[in-house]
């Protein structure tokens, strides 16, 4: 009679190792997800910093970099622990993908003497819905290839609508262009790479091949007459319109407007231009604060929108000439666009004099549209035209007094500094979550700004607040962000003014 054993050793663990190494694996996803957060949080929060150009630039290309790490991390983990469920189709803001690709390249490019430029038609759509990890790879490899193969010169990527009814992503350079022996072996491992002193195993193009077909996409490359290459990326619009394409907001009537566009960056000046006109708006553009000054004191506006940071002279020194000026200008409503800035850059920017402040990159129509109604109505409410007319409270003084009568004097020092320490770290938080997204991150940290700001009499924050958080559990990304900007100027607000009463509490103790 034959024996029945037990199960080999082999048979009885490998279920329970496979079990055992997927809960590491997702532990270390976590623990990935957190760092990554941590580093994001980390990079939004030294915006604040006064940085040189150049620095700037390589902040934000470290930025840039690591957002594309969390996306890609993601997918890894999706891929490993087999929870992958084929193409990840989401809302891509088009102007942000080029804000974020030009801020990664530039820095590249000028590490080998070369100009980067990036450019956008005003008729591509302002949000798509596709793959994004695999339209990043497949920008990166073309745009690698361009950089790697060309010596002097430029490298350009502009994005346009085909007549057929087709988004394409052009990459343009002054390199030697495609050997013709090796044309038809373009998409195959190892085929540019054989170019004589350019070592490398080839893998961009052919890369870029399997991910446009993800994307149902094509590529094609050429060679321009003028000299250089030509590589192209095509995909079809239709099916890649999402829902978040409808504008909720009524748009500011601009028409019979002349607006100035001061911005050195072209794709920006494209941005604004193309969002100004939806408006109805006529716009003229200056690449520097000089030239926009000039445009000014020769010709007649009716709004500026104008870029913090620019050559020659700051989009700040320009505000504070203007407004000191006493000419026919001095008092014009005035946006001021920049990168989200915690509170030092926002006080600095209203104290030059500016109207409304719109966050970078500008990716979709409604907060410049929000900014432009803000400015224009602090100027009609203000016919003297100082453009410092006080905004609405940040809380109810009623509430807050009440507040700290209810803790005494000796307690009351002590609540505003755990209220500021508070908010400042829902604050970090909102930055992280809001960037990645983390909808949990966010989620938690607008359910405890709900309780601040319901205690302290905020009413605003409380409503945005409360917003937010139901946007987070209805997973809409687009408004959450859109919403999240307007909580993180309130937060900035409360923070300052918890600041100033706790200033008038040394003092009196002084």
């Amino acid at each position: 009679m034959n024996e029945i054993g037990p199960p080999s050793e082999n048979a009885s663990s490998e279920p329970s190792e496979n079990k055992a190494q997927i809960a590491r694996i997702m532990l270390l996803g976590h623990d990935l997800r957190a760092a990554v957060s941590d580093i994001l949080g980390g990079l939004h929060l030294l915006a604040d910093e006064d940085l040189s150009p150049g620095m700037r630039l390589q902040f934000e290309r470290m930025r840039a970099a690591g957002e594309d790490m969390a996306r890609l991390i993601e997918e890894g983990f999706e891929i490993v622990t087999d929870q992958a469920v084929g193409p990840l189709r989401q809302t891509v803001q088009l102007a942000r993908l080029l804000y974020d690709i030009e801020m990664r390249w530039t820095g590249r490019a000028q590490e080998k003497g070369l100009g980067f430029h990036v450019a956008m038609a005003p008729d591509v759509p302002v949000l798509v819905r596709l793959d994004r990890i695999a339209l990043e790879r497949v920008l990166s490899n073309m745009l690698s290839n361009a950089v790697k193969y060309t010596d002097s010169g430029s490298v350009r990527l502009a994005l346009t609508v085909e007549a057929n009814a087709r988004l394409l992503f052009t990459v343009l350079d002054d390199g030697p262009g495609f050997d013709p022996e090796l044309r038809g072996r373009l998409f195959r491992q190892g085929a540019r790479g054989e170019v004589p002193g350019k070592a490398g195993n080839g893998l961009g193009l052919f890369i870029s091949r399997d991910m446009a077909r993800r994307l149902d996409g094509r590529i094609e490359v050429s060679n321009r007459e003028e000299g250089g290459a030509r590589v192209a990326l095509s995909l079809p619009l239709e099916g890649l319109m999402p829902p978040e394409m409808a504008i909720d907001m009524p748009l500011p009537d601009l028409s019979r407007m002349r607006v100035l566009v001061a911005e050195d960056s072209a794709l920006n000046q494209a941005v604004l231009g193309h969002m100004l006109s939806a408006m109805g708006a006529h716009c003229d553009t200056a690449p520097d604060g000089v030239e926009a000054l000039e445009m000014l004191d020769n010709g007649s506006y009716d709004l500026a929108v104008i870029d913090a940071e620019m050559p020659r002279l700051s989009g700040l020194d320009l505000i504070r000439t203007l407004r000191a000026s006493g000419g026919r200008h001095s008092t014009i409503p005035i946006v001021v666009c920049t990168a989200y800035v915690l509170r030092a850059n926002r006080e600095a920017i209203v104290a030059a004099g500016a109207d409304a402040i719109a966050s970078k990159p500008l990716t979709a129509i409604e907060p410049l549209a929000e900014a432009i109604t803000h400015a224009m109505e602090r100027q009609s409410a203000d016919p003297a035209g100082d453009g410092r007319r006080p905004c609405p409270p940040v809380v109810d003084e009623a509430i807050f007094e009440e507040l700290l009568a209810v803790a005494g004097p000796g307690a009351s020092q002590e609540l505003l500094q755990r209220l500021i320490s508070d908010l400042t770290r829902v604050e970090r938080g909102l930055v992280a979550g809001l960037s990645e997204p983390n909808l949990p991150l966010v989620r938690a940290d607008s359910h405890v700004l709900l309780s601040v700001s319901g205690a302290v009499g905020a009413v605003r924050l409380q409503e945005l607040s409360e917003e937010l958080c139901a946007c987070a559990r209805r997973e809409d990304i687009a408004a959450m962000q859109l919403i999240g900007r307007s909580v993180l100027t309130q937060i900035d607000r409360l923070i300052a003014y918890a600041g100033r009463r706790q200033r008038r509490f040394d003092e009196v103790g002084a």
